[in-house]
């Protein structure tokens, strides 16, 4: 199995579709409330504009998710440092890291990472 996988071409792939017109800016700018809070507060500056609206607020939200976790399963990265640490004490988990603007609420899934001591080095 893969231990990473990116969505790029995915991505570029809506973004056409949205420029050419077959999708509608509702169509791709849909966040969840909670995904926008979450990126406001918790995410990660993305480093680039957001290619929907051109704002420069892009973030990056990170969520863990692997039986393994118990309690924590399914929620969000919060602090820096998170990441490794929960690498170090489980065999096993997924990262999914969704990119989100919190102007216009575009999001799309960027990549999944499979981390854990068992993916280690």
């Amino acid at each position: 199995m893969a231990r990473h996988v990116d969505y790029a071409l995915a991505r570029r792939a809506v973004l056409r579709d949205f420029n050419r017109g077959g999708l509608t800016r509702p169509d791709v700018c849909d966040a969840h409330p909670e995904l926008v809070r979450a990126a406001r507060n918790v995410g990660e500056e993305a480093g680039r504009d957001c290619p929907v609206c051109a704002g420069t607020d892009l973030r990056l939200v990170s969520y863990v998710y692997g039986d393994a976790l118990k309690a924590a399963n399914g929620r969000c990265i919060s602090f820096p440092g998170e990441l490794e640490k929960l690498g170090a004490s489980i065999d096993e988990f997924a990262c999914y890291v969704v990119e989100v603007c919190p102007d216009c609420r575009w999001n799309h899934l960027a990549r999944r990472l499979l981390l854990g001591r068992r993916h280690a080095g």
